[in-house]
């Protein structure tokens, strides 16, 4: 991440991801197409101080919702998966590809915190 994030960091913004995503999974499947603010990663550390916060609170809420967001995106119609998403000033891109994309994100984090195998 930049500026060395520390492993607290990453997990938080993880969560941010988790949440952000989550709302675009939902409000894509019940509209045609999306506009979605753009993610400011450095001000949601400001102002959220994962830093301080106790690991086990992170680690249960990190969890916990990726499990309920895995339960969400296994159920996406696939008549939605089109459905054209705008995040910020960024290139239109479907919902599929918002998915898609989540579990690539979270793996490379993952990874980069030593949450998983690198292989």
């Amino acid at each position: 991440m930049p500026g060395g994030w520390s492993r607290k960091q990453v997990l938080g913004h993880l969560i941010d991801s988790a949440s952000n995503n989550h709302q675009r999974f939902v409000r894509a499947v019940l509209q045609t197409s999306l506009d979605f603010p753009t993610y400011d990663q450095d001000g949601n550390a400001r102002v959220q101080v994962p830093q301080e916060v106790d690991w086990s609170l992170l680690v249960s809420l990190w969890a916990a919702y990726n499990r309920y967001l895995a339960h969400v995106i296994a159920r996406l119609p696939a008549t939605k998966l089109d459905a054209v998403c705008r995040i910020g000033t960024g290139k239109p891109v479907t919902l599929g590809f918002l998915a898609s994309d989540y579990v690539t994100h979270l793996v490379h984090h993952l990874k980069q915190i030593g949450a998983t195998d690198s292989n």
